[in-house]
């Protein structure tokens, strides 16, 4: 991620305000608006199988199932994101600014790996991430193998990590109360792209 050239301290209020107007996504967290990147045809491919297979299995009565177009509000550390896909379990809670939705209380999370992010993604994101009460699960998904690693909150400093490999793989999403099946992810996807 490329933080844009700024010559002061950008405030939530302000970057809200950009956001709403830019044709591009960007992130934001202490004063500084960092561009997201555009995404690989074997990322949104992986992304809309995820997305599609939750909506189908979940209890759409108690969650809700957003994409990437829904930004996340760290409140605890001020980090505005926009996740690959998130599930709520019970009534979302939205912080409203200028009229524009921030999810505030996501149960699971779930990142598909690029290149340019994945250090990020695994790292000082899941820092912000672990901050969020409301969180039980968080998941990374590789697109360039079948490869998927999901952290499980044990409690408020702890989570526990399974790591699947291989075809046969299955991913149970407690938090969400399904599961997702490794070929599930990768249907359609190359990984000669």
């Amino acid at each position: 991620m490329n933080a844009l050239p700024q010559k002061t301290y950008i405030t939530p209020e302000e970057y809200l305000v950009m956001e709403a107007v830019s044709p591009v996504k960007h992130e934001y967290l202490d004063g500084v608006v960092f561009q997201m990147a555009g995404a690989s045809f074997a990322h949104n491919r992986a992304t809309m199988n995820i997305s599609g297979t939750i909506f189908n299995r979940i209890d759409q009565e108690r969650c809700s199932i957003v994409q990437s177009d829904m930004r996340l509000l760290v409140e605890e550390s001020g980090l505005y994101t926009y996740p690959d896909v998130m599930v709520v379990c019970g009534k979302p809670v939205l912080k409203k600014n200028r009229g524009l939705d921030n999810l505030t209380n996501p149960t699971l999370i779930i990142e598909v790996l690029s290149p340019s992010t994945e250090d990020y993604d695994k790292g000082a994101k899941f820092d912000h991430y672990r901050t969020i009460a409301s969180l039980q699960e968080y998941v990374l998904v590789w697109q360039d193998k079948k490869r998927v690693a999901k952290y499980t909150k044990v409690d408020e400093r702890s989570w526990n990590l399974r790591d699947y490999i291989g075809d046969d793989a299955e991913i149970e999403l407690a938090s969400a109360g399904c599961t997702v099946r490794m070929d599930e992810i990768y249907k359609g996807v190359s990984f000669d792209d």
